[in-house]
């Protein structure tokens, strides 16, 4: 086992059962106690763990007590009564995908999904062809792509004291996550979307969000160790605002690169974008972020540049099978779309949004990153259910079967 690897499964281990003994660690990593003492050693310095005689814990209040410490966070919303729930993941992984880790933040629903030739007009009842149930929510989803792209993922969800409470749990214990936090709450349910699915695999979404809109303070604080480790944080807009921006400002503060992904479109998104890295709107997100109407790619180049002055770094406009327009406020670009027979387009932008987060916690190029999530967003899109991912197999196949090149425009 690599150095690097054995030292993440320490901090594992410690999240499950507090503390170890040196002893203890020796024998379950089959290695020399003077190994263990010099993982702890690092450890320590990177402030992770409390060294004691003979053995070592993980740091109870480390989110407090280096955010007191650090002027450039507001801690004032992060001091308040939370109950985490920690579960981690130990499968083997192929170490070629061990390059870079990526945290997600966001939502976890309960999806209901219903295929209907067309979407019903007014007051009509349509009989639905098939109805089926399964998780979804935009960040259990992308952090499922995430997953299946290759990346390493700690997921942070949180959700209700009610029936979907053990089917979440089961859903992120089976999926295959390195690790998740799941927060639950007694005074909201679990987030719901109600999902409609027409013949041209078009779709539309009512959500009740619940428990995603109720992440705490100090839920968020509880989260700096996985940041830590953490080179890529994806998040969207499905939980509570000042979630949102507690965890952009840790990120930021610790130099992470950061992917916002504006959907469901809020105004309050404003208050974000200059803290983001990239942010990664489709066409009607870009149309109500940036006032300008996207017909075509003229108009969303108009509507990247708005955006771009609004703060982020870079700008990436997901315009469905006409590609996305990409903006590095330097030139634009225009990345084609991959052929696909679209059967369910309902988790293309959650399967492009993690993609795109796995390739670049793996340090490939912006422009490499871009066209493997069109890649495998375009493969997503032939299998049905949000969360249903392809694998990165099928995605290097696909890019060698279509060689497609991004373009200045």
């Amino acid at each position: 086992m690599y150095r690097e690897t054995r030292r993440e499964h320490i901090i594992q281990l410690l999240r499950r059962q507090g503390q170890a003994s040196v002893v203890f660690l020796a024998s379950y990593f089959d290695v020399t106690k003077e190994t263990i003492r010099s993982d702890l050693a690092q450890l320590q310095q990177d402030g992770l763990v409390t060294r004691h005689h003979g053995g070592v814990s993980l740091k109870k209040h480390l989110m407090q007590n280096e955010l007191i410490q650090a002027s450039r966070f507001d801690i004032s919303r992060l001091m308040q009564h939370h109950h985490p729930v920690h579960s981690v993941h130990n499968g083997k992984r192929n170490t070629k995908s061990m390059v870079g880790k990526v945290c997600v933040f966001g939502s976890f629903n309960v999806d209901i999904v219903a295929k209907v030739s067309r979407f019903p007009k007014p007051g009509e009842t349509l009989i639905a062809k098939e109805t089926t149930f399964g998780p979804g929510g935009k960040g259990a989803n992308q952090a499922l792509a995430a997953h299946f792209a290759g990346a390493r993922v700690h997921f942070a969800t949180k959700v209700g004291f009610d029936q979907f409470n053990q089917f979440a749990r089961q859903h992120f214990d089976s999926c295959g996550l390195d690790s998740f936090s799941l927060y639950e709450t007694d005074k909201a349910s679990t987030g719901s979307a109600v999902i409609y699915v027409n013949d041209d695999s078009e779709n539309v979404i009512a959500i009740s969000p619940g428990a995603n809109q109720t992440v705490t303070g100090e839920e968020v604080a509880d989260l700096l160790p996985y940041l830590k480790e953490s080179k890529v944080l994806l998040v969207q807009l499905e939980n509570n605002f000042d979630a949102i921006e507690g965890m952009l400002k840790l990120a930021h503060g610790l130099g992470l690169q950061v992917i916002l992904n504006p959907a469901p479109y809020a105004k309050e998104v404003d208050n974000f974008i200059s803290q983001v890295d990239i942010i990664t709107p489709n066409e009607t997100e870009a149309s109500q972020i940036s006032g300008i109407d996207i017909v075509d790619l003229d108009t969303a180049k108009q509507a990247a540049a708005v955006i771009h002055q609004k703060g982020a770094k870079a700008v990436i406009i997901t315009m469905g099978r006409h590609g996305a327009v990409l903006f590095d406020g330097d030139k634009y670009s225009h990345v084609p779309a991959f052929n696909a027979v679209a059967v369910d387009s309902t988790g293309a932008g959650d399967a492009f949004n993690g993609a795109l987060a796995s390739s670049l916690a793996q340090e490939q190029s912006l422009s490499q990153s871009i066209l493997f999530a069109s890649a495998f967003a375009s493969l997503a899109v032939e299998r049905e259910g949000a969360a249903n991912m392809p694998n990165v197999n099928l995605v290097e196949a696909r890019m060698v079967q279509q060689p497609l090149s991004i373009r200045n425009i």
